[in-house]
Order: C-alpha cells, then sequence, then structure tokens
C-alpha cells in the first residue's frame, strides 16, 4: 500500500474510530488496515492512534497529523479534478446544521443540489451541540447564534428574527398576556445546552438594548425539536425563530403573542476550518447554502 493510500486510510480509521468498520467502509481486510497504519507510524516514528479492545483514539500526533492528512487529500482532490467542469465535482462532503434547519429546509431542499452535482457524497451531522469542526473533520457546519472566538473561518448568512408563540390550548388555560407585568402568571419553556446550566428568561427589545425577564418555566429542553413540540403541547411559551414556525401558525397549532416584545435576531454563519487550499466541491456547496439560505431568513 502506498503512502497516500495509507493516509487515506488512517483518515477513515480516525474518523470512525474502529480498524474494522473503516476496512469495512473501504471494502478491505481488517488487517490491512492496522497494518498501513501501523506502517506510518514507523515511517513517521510516532504514535497516531491508541489502541484499546473498544475503539480507536487520536493521539496529540494523531490529532495534527489527521488534520495535516485532510488538507493534502482534499488538495490532491482539487487538483485532479481542476481540468473538470463545475457539474463534474465528486467527493465526499462533511456537513453539521441544527436538526430543525435540516428538517425543515435544507434537506428538503437538498436534492437540487445533489442532481446539479451527481458525484457528490454528503455525510450530513444534525445535532444543536457545538460540534468540534477540526477534530470530527467537518468541511464546513451551519451555526445559530453568536459564535465563540476561535481560529476558524465564518460566512455570515443572516439572521433569523424572533416571535413568542403558545399554544391555543395554553392559552385557553391561562390566559393570553398583553403586558411584561403579565408574565409573572405564566411559565416559558426553557431552553438550555447543558442541562442544569441557569435558564435564560423572557428576552425583549426595550430601545436600543436587549433585557430580561424572570420567568419560571416547568420543563427546560436541550433540543430545538423538543422546544418546539413543548410548545405544541401546551407547556409554556415559547420564544423561537419565526421561520421555524410559520407552518404551525398557519396550521393554527401555535398563535404569536406579544408581537411588541421581539427578541435579539440569532445570527446565521457558516464555520469552516482555515485551509490554504479549499476543495471546490466545499466551495460550492457554501456557495448554494448561501444562495438558498435567503428563501429563509428574514
Amino acid at each position: 500500500m502506498n503512502r497516500l493510500e495509507a493516509m487515506s486510510l488512517f483518515v477513515r480509521v480516525a474518523e470512525l474510530q474502529s480498524f474494522t468498520a473503516a476496512a469495512l467502509s473501504l471494502g478491505l481486510p481488517k488487517s490491512s488496515a492496522s497494518q498501513a497504519v501501523s506502517q506510518l507510524e514507523a515511517h513517521l516514528k510516532v504514535q497516531l492512534l491508541y489502541r484499546t479492545t473498544r475503539r480507536v483514539q487520536l493521539t496529540h500526533d494523531g490529532q495534527a497529523y489527521y488534520e495535516r492528512c485532510r488538507e493534502v487529500l482534499a488538495e490532491l482532490d482539487e487538483l485532479d479534478s481542476m481540468f473538470s467542469q463545475t457539474s463534474d465535482l465528486t467527493g465526499a462532503l462533511r456537513v453539521d446544521m441544527p436538526v430543525s434547519l435540516a428538517r425543515n429546509f435544507l434537506v428538503p431542499r437538498l436534492p437540487e443540489f445533489m442532481n446539479r452535482h451527481p458525484g457528490l457524497e454528503i455525510e450530513l451531522s444534525c445535532t444543536d451541540r457545538r460540534v468540534d469542526v477540526v477534530a470530527e473533520g467537518f468541511d464546513c457546519v451551519i451555526r445559530v447564534g453568536a459564535l465563540a472566538d476561535s481560529a476558524l473561518m465564518t460566512r455570515p448568512l443572516g439572521f433569523m428574527h424572533m416571535g413568542n408563540y403558545a399554544s391555543p390550548a395554553y392559552l385557553a388555560r391561562h390566559g393570553e398576556p398583553k403586558t411584561l407585568d403579565d408574565l409573572k402568571d405564566h411559565h416559558l419553556i426553557h431552553y438550555a445546552l447543558t442541562l442544569g446550566s441557569k435558564p435564560f428568561g423572557f428576552e425583549y427589545r426595550d430601545g436600543d438594548e436587549y433585557r430580561v425577564v424572570d420567568m419560571p418555566g416547568r420543563i427546560t429542553v436541550n433540543n430545538t425539536e423538543a422546544f418546539s413540540a413543548a410548545a405544541l403541547a401546551g407547556l409554556g411559551i415559547l420564544q423561537s425563530p419565526r421561520t421555524g414556525n410559520r407552518h404551525h401558525m398557519a396550521e393554527g397549532r401555535l398563535v404569536e403573542i406579544l408581537p411588541q416584545y421581539e427578541a435579539e435576531p440569532l445570527p446565521v454563519s457558516l464555520v469552516y476550518p482555515r485551509r490554504r487550499h479549499q476543495a471546490r466541491r466545499v466551495r460550492a456547496f457554501m456557495d448554494w447554502v448561501s444562495e438558498i439560505m435567503r428563501d429563509y431568513l428574514d
């Protein structure tokens, strides 16, 4: 096995955290995968992977080598396709985005992109947690909300404007709040990525500033799907993006309340690793996302 093949196999082992799974995905014997990585380690004179009976894990040197291998392999793919037409893009893309955005908008439109580039394959992660873009090998991710300072590159897409909602059943039991003072008699559905953290209250704009009213809540969730489901079940007031609730409003399952008190809009961004060369397939996907998100964002 030559060096490039060994590098490709090492990347697959690192991503799947298993020699067996990597070998199966490439149609190779497990022994070939193990031998190729061992030869790489012998050549480099470093240990790339910790091996246990259950899984394998990157060492510190292995993490650094993995990141460079992905860059090198991406550059080789780019070199191979530099004389091809745009429609001939090939290879795999690994992307991540929030669950609700994938389900409500992007996945239903994905056939447009896949039909335009039939040689591409996409590994789609849908999660509300903040994935490690570099360590988990993502080409790009869509993030909603403020971005932490990092060495990652960002591409702003726009903003999601917020609304306040409740189900008809909830309003029938508790009445419809008309002012901020009325909120003391209501419950807010709390959202927290980390359960046990202090819940955020009801946010609203006051002139040029955004303020928060502390509100009790009977349920806290860490998933956007459960967030919406809790409101539909009548468990409290929901503050969430308008784009994700339009169909619930149209069907009469949610009612907008307190429209004069809007929470701060959420920025939406593409985040991707800082690389000297970015594969054309990644650029093509990000351009497409930027284009179609104009139909989704307010």
